[in-house]
């Protein structure tokens, strides 16, 4: 792990890096000497971390024969004057962990970093990372890592960057940690979830005890391919060997979340709540659990618990911000995003921001709005050119009006990100569905969307960190079989978004299903059924701007039936 060389001697100075790695007490120097006919065996033990002397023993012995003797009690005499008992050195001291890296104060760094990270999240451990790679440059295992924490941080531009550093500096790593550097290249850099998840499960079988295969896997590897259960089973067995390690909760509750179990949910983030531990995304987990139980009450308090917590300001206020929208609130809506996207840039996360802007053009486009939308998507483009802010903001604009930017972007897409899942699967065949729609052509619009079909229920990359965008297939499919006038078939796909509310949470097309359900039942004859749909659309925006053009065309639609 310290780099040198596989005959480099085991000097003073050497193991008494090695001491300080382990966290172990002391280094002892022992030597052994001839005196005439005599032999002298001696002991010296130094603190490691002081260099304090800690004991001096020395036993002289006439034969050979005698040696160990006399090292078994040099050995009793050290033991008992050392005096701190081993149960003590592991309550108080934690070991620094196992990383390829000649530096030990690059190895400090990333293990305190390792913890932070595991107790108070990303935000707060990235300036760790950062130091330890200032230190060591060639530290691959923490170029990794940080790439890790930008990815969860929704900075996917430096995520990258980091990331492709470390995968390209793997050949200096361990085998263990190369199967981390080569699992994180693939959600982070490629995106490839399906080698991702092989990598980890042979990680896992390689190193049966490693929580950190388990934790890796059951986040954006299983939930962006679509396999809750599984990631439910690794997230537990990532929580059973590494207990204090946020991130297991995060995975679980996610899970829960996305399968509509929104009390186990809760539950799991309170046993992280128990254990002190207060990662943002828990938080806004917590935040989405309690708006899909329609508790108000828990939704506030969800928001206080998160002042003050690093990295979760912004990400609560766009929460906030999606919940107004999907209210038809957009006065509201549109404040509270201008305060996440405010907090984002003043620490310089240019690209979390630019999903926060992206999210309200995409509601505005929906809404009608197609002016506010355009200044939003443009907005996005400005501070980001991360895939997903791309793929949010074409989209955006292409629902308003504007195919260009979408048809580029897919081929784009189609050309430089090849095995990316959430490329493949959701991005390409949705913006094509758009171009189609636009051209007036549903039923290639229909077949755009084959390829997502199968993938409908995963968790795209800006649903992962943006918490909108989930079921757009589906939503685009009804859309396309309503210009079809096949209205059973569109009630179909808007019943997919209305059935996985954990999926949707709060995106504002959860609201628009409603309205689209109605549109379908009329147009399928059931008028009493489309009725119901109206005014389940209508209850959910009672408290909406006036002047928002999908509401005007509701009202106007749902009278008509009435009459």
């Amino acid at each position: 792990m310290m780099a040198k060389p596989a005959d480099a001697r085991l000097t003073p100075e050497v193991a008494t890096e090695i001491c300080e790695r382990v966290r172990a007490a002391a280094v002892l120097e022992g030597f052994i000497s001839n005196i005439g006919t005599h032999y002298v065996v001696g002991l010296h033990a130094r603190n490691c971390r002081t260099g304090a002397s800690m004991d001096d023993e020395q036993a002289e012995i006439v034969r050979k024969e005698e040696v160990l003797d006399a090292l078994t009690k040099i050995a009793r005499k050290f033991r008992s004057r050392a005096g701190e008992s081993l149960a003590s050195i592991r309550k108080l001291d934690t070991p620094l962990a196992e990383a390829t890296t000649p530096s030990l104060d690059a190895l400090k760094a990333y293990t305190e970093a390792q913890n932070v990270n595991g107790s108070a999240g990303s935000a707060a451990a990235a300036p760790l990372f950062r130091r330890a790679i200032e230190i060591d440059p060639q530290f691959a295992m923490a170029r990794a890592a940080l790439g890790v924490v930008y990815a969860d941080m929704g900075e996917l531009g430096l995520s990258a960057e980091s990331t492709t550093r470390g995968y390209q500096l793997r050949a200096r790593a361990s085998e263990h940690e190369r199967y981390s550097i080569e699992v994180i290249y693939d959600r982070n850099v490629t995106r490839n979830l399906q080698r991702a998840q092989q990598t980890c499960d042979l990680w896992a079988q390689a190193y049966p005890r490693e929580a950190v295969a388990h934790d890796l896997c059951a986040g954006f590897v299983l939930q962006g391919a679509g396999d809750f259960e599984k990631s439910i089973q690794d997230a537990r067995r990532g929580m059973q060997l590494d207990p204090d390690n946020a991130y297991a909760y995060v995975n679980l509750a996610a899970s829960y979340l996305y399968t509509n179990r929104f009390q186990e949910a809760e539950s799991t983030i309170e046993q992280a709540f128990n254990r002190k531990l207060r990662v943002p995304e828990l938080f806004s987990i917590a935040y989405n659990a309690a708006f899909l139980r329609g508790d108000t009450a828990e939704m506030k308090r969800r928001v206080t618990q998160a002042e003050g917590i690093s990295g979760a300001e912004d990400w609560m206020a766009h929460l906030q911000a999606l919940v107004f929208a999907r209210s038809g609130r957009l006065e509201l809506a549109e404040s509270m995003s201008r305060r996440a996207v405010d907090v984002a840039q003043q620490v310089g996360q240019h690209e979390r921001a630019a999903t926060y802007e992206a999210a309200v053009a995409l509601w505005q486009a929906l809404f009608g709005n197609t002016e506010i939308a355009r200044r939003h998507a443009i907005a996005a483009q400005q501070l980001s050119t991360g895939r997903d802010v791309q793929y949010a903001s074409a989209l955006a604009l292409a629902l308003s009006g504007d195919s260009v930017q979408a048809a580029a972007v897919a081929d784009s897409f189609e050309k430089l990100l090849p095995e990316d899942t959430s490329a493949r699967f959701t991005y390409v065949p949705v913006l094509r569905t758009v171009v189609a729609l636009n051209n007036g052509s549903p039923s290639a619009a229909i077949n755009d969307l084959r390829a997502a079909e199968p993938h409908e229920l995963s968790i795209s990359g800006i649903t992962f960190f943006g918490f909108f965008g989930g079921l757009y297939p589906a939503y685009l499919r009804g859309e396309a079989y309503l210009a079809l006038h096949e209205g059973k078939k569109a009630a179909q796909e808007f019943h997919k978004i209305i059935d996985h509310p954990g999926i949707v949470m709060a995106d504002p097309v959860g609201a628009l299903a409603h309205l689209q359900l109605a549109r379908a039942f009329a147009a399928s004859g059931n008028t009493e059924t489309a009725k119901d749909a109206y005014h389940d659309f209508l209850t959910i925006w009672r408290d909406a701007d006036p002047d928002v053009p999908v509401l005007k065309q509701a009202k106007s639609e749902y009278a008509k039936l009435r009459n």
